[in-house]
């Protein structure tokens, strides 16, 4: 995810400054699992102590250096659980949080700083109930982390969203096609719906709306046949759904620890349903339709300059808080400003394109009315 290492690599310059020594946690809440409190283990696979030289190399890069994992430490699987704890945990399903405790105080660790979506905040949220001092960081590409304006990760999202749908442009103008482009976004439409507003589509579905097809078909034809090369693109979450039909498309049946199936695929059901409806709208004549899931190419490379200069920013606001002996607070952005906000935010709602003010149902559009006084990013203020 861009941004992570600069996250990173602020918190552990800041920290090293103010006489902290810094230890980075690898793959996530896996690491604090998976750890061996015994001085005489080989934890490095699991910890590694940071230094300014290793966070500055690191730092103007994407992904993270320490990796990640979709550990959920309260939901751990018997089939996971570490082979020195497999005697103890013998469940289906076990909360090994008395472990990560444990390893906590074995590493001396004082503060601990997750960064991370809604998932990984929320096993933030009951470590700070457990009595951890926890700050933690918004990082997730779909935006949608309640409490802040900005997640680190979205707005190279956007940004690639945006060149990506540009290049795509080539092919479908060349072949008079319709263009079908699925992007990342589970409940939230924000990661279509701002590349939309900024002009890479003409309409976009969000999962916060059920679509109509036939009408999508209709309007997504009619904005062909008005563009001078006949084309015309629409952008559409891999959360959306449509009208008349239960549930999301999924990849696979298989759940994550937070109980998550992999989504993927709403772009092939839309693009098999267009071509096949086309000529109902294009006076018979069929159209062919161009589909692409851009995945993991929005969330791949260097961050983008916004997602350089936000991380440094929280990681700085982040030791602030530590050094004003301030805890359980998720580091935020509103309404242009840097702000905290309680950690339990994020368990307490969801983070999601308000329709009715935002987004135009019959157009399969952003709304347009009025930008004065309105956040930034757009859309994303209504904490």
């Amino acid at each position: 995810m861009p941004g992570l290492n600069p996250a990173i690599r602020a918190v552990t310059i800041r920290a090293l400054r103010e006489g902290f020594r810094v230890l980075g946690i690898r793959r996530g809440w896996a690491g604090l699992v998976d750890l061996v409190p015994d001085p005489q283990a080989d934890n490095s696979a699991h910890v590694r102590e940071l230094t300014e030289d290793v966070v500055n190399r690191a730092g103007r890069t994407g992904g993270t250096f320490l990796h990640t994992s979709r550990t959920r430490p309260s939901h751990l699987p018997r089939d996971i659980v570490p082979h020195h704890l497999r005697d103890k945990y013998t469940a289906e399903i076990n909360d090994v949080t008395h472990e990560v405790l444990h390893n906590l105080d074995f590493l001396g660790i004082d503060y601990l700083i997750p960064i991370g979506g809604d998932d990984t905040l929320s096993y933030a949220d009951r470590l700070h109930k457990e009595g951890v001092k926890v700050v933690a960081i918004p990082k997730t590409m779909d935006n949608d982390v309640p409490g802040t304006d900005y997640c680190i990760g979205f707005s190279t999202c956007v940004t690639r969203t945006i060149e990506l749908t540009h290049r795509l442009r080539t092919s479908a103008g060349s072949h008079e096609r319709l263009l079908v482009i699925e992007v990342f976004g589970r409940y939230a439409g924000f990661t279509a719906l701002l590349p939309t507003m900024a002009g890479a589509a003409s309409r976009c579905l969000i999962p916060e709306h059920p679509f109509n097809i036939e009408r999508l078909a209709e309007t997504l034809i009619n904005d062909r046949n008005r563009h001078p090369s006949n084309y015309a693109v629409v952008l559409l979450s891999e959360g959306a759904t449509m009208a008349g039909e239960e549930g999301m498309t999924f990849e696979d049946q298989e759940q994550d620890q937070y109980g998550h199936k992999k989504l993927g695929g709403i772009g092939d059901k839309v693009a098999a349903c267009l071509k096949e409806l086309s000529p109902r709208f294009n006076q018979g004549r069929r159209i062919n339709v161009l589909n692409q899931r851009l995945g993991y190419l929005v969330r791949s490379g260097d961050p983008d300059a916004l997602d350089a200069i936000v991380p440094m920013a929280y990681g700085n606001l982040a030791l602030d808080l530590i050094m004003s002996n301030t805890f359980g607070r998720l580091v935020s952005i509103h309404n242009g400003c840097y702000d905290t906000v309680p950690i339990d935010i994020v368990t307490g709602q969801k983070k999601v394109v308000d329709v009715d003010k935002y987004y135009n149902i019959e157009r399969l559009r952003p709304k347009y009315d009025t930008f004065l006084r309105q956040p930034l990013f757009i859309m994303t203020s209504d904490i």
